[in-house]
């Protein structure tokens, strides 16, 4: 056993003394948020920073799992994050696998995605291509306009290009095409990097928003955090929530501990999927990184 000398331990003392600062830092406002949420309207006037309800109330709770607005954009997000995660990784893991390949013209693909990643077309223009494809109004404008990530689909062909090339031709050898060796054989070895990507995607895919104001005008198709803006932002919980929820109470809470709740339950759902995904997700952040 290497015996450590006592500035070795100094530094490891003070390592952890900041990352317990770090992490109470981040913990905070999720610790206020919460005790917020779960606040009477006395607790909320009388006290400026609550870190621990006097007494729990559920109200805030409750007015917003009764509202069907809420309820309904909880499920659009889900299945947009769901749908949109599925087609990013076939999209990207394909057409990175495709550009491995000796193929015509792949140098000049490739070219093409580096380019977007420095220039993009903009607003207006991506606007108008969704409008000019029908997709105003629908759900898939939250998910084909950002079906490839640029700099996901380079890291991931650099990871394909690292699989050792004699797995590609033993499969040739033993009758396997393309098709059944992308299935078979890369993208089994690759869960690690699709873990960590599927994650990036979902994670975005949750947090979209600008992308719901901008194309869908319809208000029952707006994903969760549209809802969560028109609460927090707008400060309209009646009109985001829908007036009858607040009509079928006699004392509604406080617009203070719906605001709370709401980015409470907006957030919890992305945050219960990480832990799932960490095995993988240490792995697949090591993508590109040196290897001896």
């Amino acid at each position: 056993m290497i015996k450590r000398t006592i500035s070795e331990r100094l530094a490891d003392a003070v390592n952890a003394v900041l990352l317990l600062l770090i992490a109470a830092t981040m913990l905070f406002p999720f610790l206020h948020i919460f005790a917020v949420s779960f606040s009477s309207l006395k607790d909320v006037l009388e006290r400026d920073l609550i870190l621990w309800p006097r007494e729990w109330v559920t109200d805030a709770y409750y007015t917003i799992l009764a509202s069907k607005n809420f309820t309904r954009s909880l499920g659009v997000t889900a299945y947009v994050t769901i749908v949109g995660t599925l087609v990013n990784l076939l999209f990207t893991a394909t057409m990175a696998y495709a550009l491995t390949r000796n193929a015509l013209g792949q140098r000049v693909i490739l070219m093409m995605v580096i380019f977007t990643i420095l220039f993009s077309a903009g607003m207006i223009p991506t606007y108008l291509i969704v409008k000019g494809t029908g997709l105003i109004n629908s759900l898939w404008a939250l998910i084909l306009p950002g079906a490839i990530s640029s700099f996901n689909l380079i890291v991931l062909r650099q990871f394909f290009l690292s699989i050792p090339s004699e797995l590609n031709e033993a499969a040739l050898i033993d009758g396997a095409n393309e098709l059944r060796t992308f299935f078979s054989i890369i993208l089994p070895l690759s869960k690690p990097s699709l873990a960590a990507f599927s994650l990036f995607y979902a994670v975005g895919h949750w947090n979209t928003y600008f992308a719901g104001i901008l194309y869908l005008s319809d208000s029952s198709k707006w994903p969760i955090q549209v809802i969560l803006r028109q609460i927090v932002i707008v400060n309209e919980p009646t009109a985001a929530l829908g007036q009858e929820v607040m009509l079928m109470m006699e004392n509604p809470p406080p617009p203070i501990t719906i605001q709370m709740a709401a980015i409470l339950l907006a957030t919890l759902p992305i945050l219960i999927v990480y832990p799932f995904l960490q095995k993988h997700f240490a792995k697949g952040v090591m993508l590109g990184s040196v290897k001896g």
